[in-house]
């Protein structure tokens, strides 16, 4: 089996992968001071339940938008997995997806995954919307080619940061509300949160396709994408294991080219 790991700001998932399908995913907070063995006894519990054994894992691969993860997780699949995973973006690992930005290198890895992942298996032109820590919005043109994108705060980091900066505002839970007009703070802030998202996302879409120049798909991932995709007709794809898959088939192309 193998073990995908993507690391992003908020969490860290670990997927298992067998055969083209995903078997078991789990999620853990970021952190930046976890060590190899905290991340093996939280792992090594959860392989228990399911009746696994850490030799079923033969290899593994790593996205990671947080550098200081990326040494405890290497070290975790050396030294308990027995095996060197795969880093996205290092030498030597192909991603076979051209990025037309200046600077390469500027874009996160988890990007380019979900961009690799989104052409294999629904083609382009494609808007791919990530409700992440961050919402960004990145284009692929109809060879996969990576043209850039968009980045706005996330929808959680939005509601902390007001509930933060105004004293007397509460953190509110996202949700859609039944109004736009709220008739107390509390529906009011979960108003200008979602339908604020809502319009800003329906609003790129629009600018985005308008810019590209032809028509274009949409497609949604990341925790809220659902509550989003109920709410609007302009995402047309909601697939929540896009980035999981895309490091299935960055790690398969390079195993078989090896």
């Amino acid at each position: 089996m193998l073990l995908a790991i993507d690391a992003g700001n908020t969490n860290i998932v670990f997927a298992l992968h067998d055969d083209k399908k995903i078997i078991h995913k789990w999620r853990i907070s970021s952190a930046d001071s976890r060590t190899a063995d905290e991340y093996m006894v939280w792992l090594s519990q959860l392989l228990n339940f399911e009746n696994l054994d850490i030799t079923e894992i033969t290899g593994a691969i790593i996205a990671t938008v947080v550098p200081q993860t990326l040494f405890p997780l290497q070290l975790l699949c050396r030294r308990y997995f027995k095996c060197d995973a795969l880093v996205v973006g290092e030498e030597g690992v192909e991603l076979n997806v051209k990025v037309k930005l200046p600077n390469p290198a500027e874009v996160g890895a988890d990007r380019l995954v979900n961009a690799i992942a989104a052409h294999k298996k629904y083609g382009g032109p494609m808007i791919i919307i990530d409700f992440g820590t961050a919402t960004t919005f990145d284009i692929i043109d109809e060879q996969g080619n990576y043209h850039g994108g968009v980045i706005s705060p996330g929808v959680n980091l939005s509601v902390e940061a007001l509930s933060m900066a105004a004293a007397k505002l509460p953190r509110v839970a996202v949700v859609k509300p039944d109004k736009v007009i709220g008739n107390s703070t509390i529906s009011a802030i979960q108003s200008g949160i979602f339908f604020g998202y809502l319009s800003m996302v329906e609003g790129m879409v629009a600018r985005i396709t308008k810019e590209y120049g032809s028509p274009m798909k949409v497609l949604a991932t990341g925790g809220l994408a659902t509550l989003f995709n109920e709410a609007t007709d302009v995402i047309e794809i909601v697939d929540q294991e896009l980035t999981t898959y895309g490091l299935f088939e960055i790690y398969s192309s390079n195993v078989d080219k090896t």
